[in-house]
């Protein structure tokens, strides 16, 4: 499969990772489609201004959304998660804020947590100047940026806020502590190599980092009661889909309303390629109609 090359090519530095998802994405990203307006801007951050790229829906409600891409925790921007955005924004009717979080090496842990919970704060605090409601904020995020939409959820019920209405986890990476049955089976030839997921922990996590840190592991939280509700989708073939199933096993048996889907026959990032997938393009419209649905739009 193009994918599975592409992912298990193994890339040896954090260039060659930027440089591999940027290419996968411009091959089998597929033709973005229109949306109502695409704005870029920037919001406060702890450490200086964070990026954003708004995509307002060609129908839209009143939902708003914070989408925290993955790549790994050191690769990934507003381009390479651009067509998964649009698709979202139109099929959810939700406002799209995507989040260019401070990547590894550069800003290790948590500079990437720190940024998506002063995205998601400010888009609850602004929401009515962009036409939104933020009684309908969904956090969002796929992969490594998946890990932190979880984390950024556990820190505003800890914090007092901001409210969240829904968590969105696409394919998320949540345990980077114990390697599951998944994360064996998928080790190697299913897009994303064990390899270079040692790499960019390697390059994500300052030395000495605690793995059982729910920051770092939303799985290892010690309670998961009073979170938002949660959608959770994995695919079938992903490495880590077992921590996904496991993070929603947990938030039904502590009392969380949770959905969780399981895509057959899906690898991790197949929702990224339309081109080389098509079944993406419709996998992302039940996810984001379920999301409206959610929102009561």
């Amino acid at each position: 499969m193009l994918a599975a090359s592409a992912g298990d090519a193994g890339p040896q530095t954090v260039e060659d990772r930027r440089r591999g998802l940027a290419s996968l994405t411009e091959m089998a990203g597929g033709e973005a489609p229109e949306v109502a307006s695409v704005e870029d801007g920037a919001l406060p951050g702890p450490a200086g201004s964070v990026p954003f790229r708004l995509y307002r829906p060609m129908s839209p409600g009143a939902g708003v959304m914070v989408f925290l891409h993955g790549g790994g925790w050191v690769a990934g921007d507003l381009d390479t998660h651009d067509g998964v955005c649009r698709r979202l924004a139109n099929a959810s009717g939700c406002a799209v804020f995507a989040i260019a979080w401070r990547l590894a090496p550069e800003h290790p842990f948590p500079a990437g947590l720190e940024d998506a919970c002063a995205a998601v704060a400010w888009v609850a605090e602004n929401a009515a100047r962009f036409g939104a409601d933020a009684a309908k904020l969904v956090v969002a995020g796929d992969s490594a940026g998946g890990g932190l939409a979880a984390a950024a959820g556990l820190l505003a019920r800890d914090r007092g806020g901001p409210r969240i209405a829904l968590t969105l986890l696409i394919c998320p990476i949540l345990d980077l502590a114990i390697e599951s049955a998944s994360r064996r089976a998928f080790a190697e030839g299913y897009f994303l190599s064990q390899a270079t997921l040692a790499r960019d922990l390697a390059d994500y996590l300052p030395y000495g980092s605690d793995l059982y840190d729910p920051r770092l592991s939303p799985l290892h939280a010690e309670a998961l009661q009073a979170l938002p509700p949660a959608h959770i989708h994995v695919a079938e073939f992903d490495p880590f889909r077992d921590e996904g199933l496991a993070f929603a096993e947990r938030l039904h048996a502590e009392g969380g309303p949770v959905c969780s889907t399981i895509h057959p026959g899906m690898i991790h990032y197949f929702y990224a390629m339309p081109g080389a997938i098509p079944y993406a393009d419709k996998a992302l419209a039940e996810i984001g109609a379920a999301v409206k649905a959610a929102l009561g739009e």
